[in-house]
């Protein structure tokens, strides 16, 4: 059974950090990309950020840039974001997700932690 479970949301005044988690079970994650998307109330869901678990390719949503680091801890099978200098406007829900490498779609996504960022 797959599981992706995310934690590490919370309350942060702007300029603030936050760490997110993800811990994963279930699936090969040597042939897998994992991700982290957010969505906000009334906006849809959008990329964050991606790495590859064996590659280590990264990539970011340009919002983000210079300001998150995604990483992945391969030994404990649990997915990083690491949030700095956040803005009101990273005010969201995240959600850790994760797809097979050939596979353009995520396929498999966590319940998501809310982060809250007041000005």
């Amino acid at each position: 059974q797959v599981q992706l479970v995310e934690s590490g949301g919370g309350l942060v005044q702007a300029g603030g950090s936050l760490r997110l988690s993800c811990a994963a079970s279930g699936l090969p994650l040597s042939s897998y990309v994992m991700g982290w998307f957010r969505q906000a109330p009334g906006k849809e869901r959008e990329f964050v950020a991606s790495i590859g678990w064996s590659s280590t390719t990264t990539k970011y949503a340009d919002s983000v840039k210079g300001r998150f680091t995604i990483s992945r801890d391969t030994a404990k099978n649990t997915l990083h974001l690491q949030m700095n200098s956040l803005k009101p406007e990273d005010t969201a829900v995240y959600y850790c997700a994760a797809r097979w490498y050939l596979k353009t779609d995520f396929d498999y996504w966590g319940q998501g932690t809310q982060v809250t960022v007041s000005s």
